[in-house]
């Protein structure tokens, strides 16, 4: 099973961090990005398994590059990654079609459970 996966977030600590969560558990990164209209380029050049996308950033949030790559591609699997505070986005998000949903500060077993679900 291919496990290429495209990071979404304008932080580039948490991409990081993520980065190394999913490496280490036999992910492939295949890309990432800062913003929803990033994240809609890369997906059409990528052509990822799975993105993980934040829901708060700059220029196009997370929900926006949700909608142009399902618009796209709607098969894609995407998971939202979230802050506590941020449910009404979470809510929307999932009305819009992301498969799943990983809560900040993250735990490594989440993300991967998330994502190995999202892909089976």
């Amino acid at each position: 099973m291919s496990k290429n996966v495209l990071i979404v977030d304008d932080a580039t600590v948490v991409r990081l961090l993520l980065r190394s969560v999913l490496e280490r558990n036999g992910f492939n990164v295949v890309g990432e990005a800062a913003n929803g209209n990033e994240a809609f380029a890369k997906y059409k050049e990528l052509s990822p398994d799975l993105v993980t996308m934040d829901i708060t950033m700059p220029e196009a949030s997370g929900i926006d590059g949700l909608k142009m790559i399902l618009g796209f591609d709607p098969q894609a699997k995407i998971i939202m990654i979230t802050a506590i505070d941020q449910r009404k986005y979470l809510l929307e998000a999932i009305k819009s079609g992301a498969v799943d949903y990983i809560v900040k500060p993250f735990e490594d077993d989440r993300v991967i459970s998330a994502l190995e679900k999202a892909l089976a």
